[in-house]
């Protein structure tokens, strides 16, 4: 009698110790992340390139809408919860990375007919004032965008997703998205727009930062 108590007894300990094991490692593995901007951390952020993709659509003939993406890119963010107003964004693209699944084609769209990325490496997207709130979490942002030798304003709509430290990099992590919208015509662009390719670019960045780019 009293074997099968001991025996029950440290069956029941055990099952205590393996909850008590797997309740830490929940806590480990869920980050610690709060969607409530008042309550993120303020400072420079830069971008973790690990966990960020700049994607790009475009009008095909009617028939579909076209897609591609940059694969190099950087990123630096300004953010003070207490004024988000004043939240700076500053976007680096180098041009020559561009990728739509089609070698030949992104050797094309890199030369002088289209990008021409060889005279004009770079594009830059700085935001350049608050425009307003959109919703929960999201706001739209005045902004200049550097691209083919033609700079000119480009507004960005942004919606923060949350904040919080990251048990995979050690640092405290900021995430949102963003999407804008813009005529390549106005910045030189306008090889085939009289032939049904779409002038209208639609822009999308969905980024992580991370709090000074190093453990904090």
């Amino acid at each position: 009698m009293l074997f099968n108590l001991t025996s029950k007894l440290g069956r029941f300990l055990v099952v205590l110790a393996c909850a008590a094991v797997l309740v830490s490692c929940d806590r480990l593995l869920t980050p610690d992340q709060t969607s409530d901007i008042t309550e993120l951390r303020g400072g420079a952020y830069t971008l973790d390139s690990d966990h960020a993709a700049l994607i790009f659509k475009i009008n095909h003939l009617g028939f579909s809408t076209f897609l591609g993406r940059f694969t190099d890119f950087d990123a630096t963010l300004d953010f003070d919860p207490e004024n988000i107003e004043a939240a700076n964004l500053e976007v680096i693209v180098n041009m020559a990375s561009i990728n739509v699944n089609l070698p030949e084609f992104e050797e094309e769209l890199r030369g002088d007919n289209w990008l021409d990325a060889g005279a004009y490496p770079q594009a830059v997207y700085r935001t350049t004032g608050f425009v307003g709130e959109t919703g929960e979490n999201s706001y739209t942002y005045a902004g200049e965008l550097t691209f083919h030798g033609v700079t000119a304003p480009v507004e960005l709509n942004v919606n923060f997703h949350g904040g919080g430290r990251n048990f995979l990099t050690r640092s405290y992590t900021l995430g949102f998205s963003g999407s804008a919208t813009f005529l390549r015509s106005e910045f030189g662009v306008d090889r085939f727009t009289s032939f049904g390719v779409g002038d209208e670019i639609e822009l999308e960045i969905h980024v992580e930062f991370m709090e000074g780019g190093e453990e904090s």
